[in-house]
């Protein structure tokens, strides 16, 4: 009798481990399935918002950094309402006042050497040291850098003129007609010089303006960009997928 009394004890008691163990694993695994359902912190959530234009970056990377970024960001507002009031004058002397811009050049040498002449004389004759006027040079480097950037811009602006030419990419042929069909009306409306300046003073507020309200920009440009979407499937549907251009990419290849 004792004997089978031993028996039963550790059999109950390994009964009562198995179901501790069951116990523990469906805690476990509910607290597992809890974690996963909690919400997600608020820079994972930001970090899934649409951004205009797909940026992953700020707007002052965007931008190159630097101190044309903080010019254009109004960061040294200083600095900025100097740019954007040299550039007014600029307009304001070519645009309005119809200065040409060769008459200026030239008086601003004849000011500027008149100015430098008399202050050496002028030095000469009180017996004091002459100024000291910095020797300019312009490194060649410069130039170089500058020339092979402009290089690299226009060979891969005439790869993609000639594919659109070779008739490659439909849809990259429709943007740049309704590009260079907006920038011939807006020319229509202002000179040059004028649309210079309008882009210039946009640079001065249109990137400072998104800084302050993208959280806002942002959405409504999402749902434009969707809208457009569907426009441009449906146009396709109906208008560009029933063009023949397969037949011509096979002359073409």
């Amino acid at each position: 009798m004792s004997e089978e009394l031993e028996k039963s004890v550790p059999a109950e008691e390994s009964l009562m481990d198995k179901i501790a163990e069951k116990i523990h694993d469906h805690d476990s695994s509910s607290s597992s399935d809890s974690e996963h359902e909690k919400p997600e912190s608020p820079s994972a959530l930001k970090a899934k918002i649409y951004r205009l234009f797909g940026r992953e970056k700020p707007v002052h990377k965007v931008l190159g950094g630097g101190l044309p970024a903080d010019v254009f960001l109004w960061r040294d507002k200083k600095l900025s309402a100097a740019v954007l009031g040299v550039a007014t004058a600029i307009w304001v002397l070519f645009e309005l006042v119809e200065y040409h811009l060769l008459s200026l050049v030239c008086h601003i040498l004849i000011f500027s050497l008149a100015a430098m002449f008399l202050w050496s004389n002028a030095h000469a004759f009180m017996k004091k040291s002459p100024p000291k006027i910095p020797e300019i040079h312009v490194k060649e480097e410069h130039f170089l850098l500058i020339a092979s950037a402009l290089r690299n811009e226009l060979n891969q602006a005439f790869v993609i003129l000639r594919s659109i030419a070779l008739g490659r990419d439909l849809k990259k042929f429709l943007m740049v007609v309704v590009g260079l069909w907006i920038i011939s009306v807006v020319g229509n409306w202002f000179n040059f010089l004028t649309l210079v300046y309008i882009c210039f003073v946009m640079l001065h507020t249109v990137p400072m303006l998104y800084e302050k309200h993208e959280d806002k920009v942002d959405p409504m440009a999402e749902k434009t960009l969707k809208e457009l979407k569907k426009h441009y499937s449906v146009f396709d549907e109906k208008v560009l997928s029933k063009i023949p251009l397969a037949s011509l990419k096979a002359k073409l290849g």
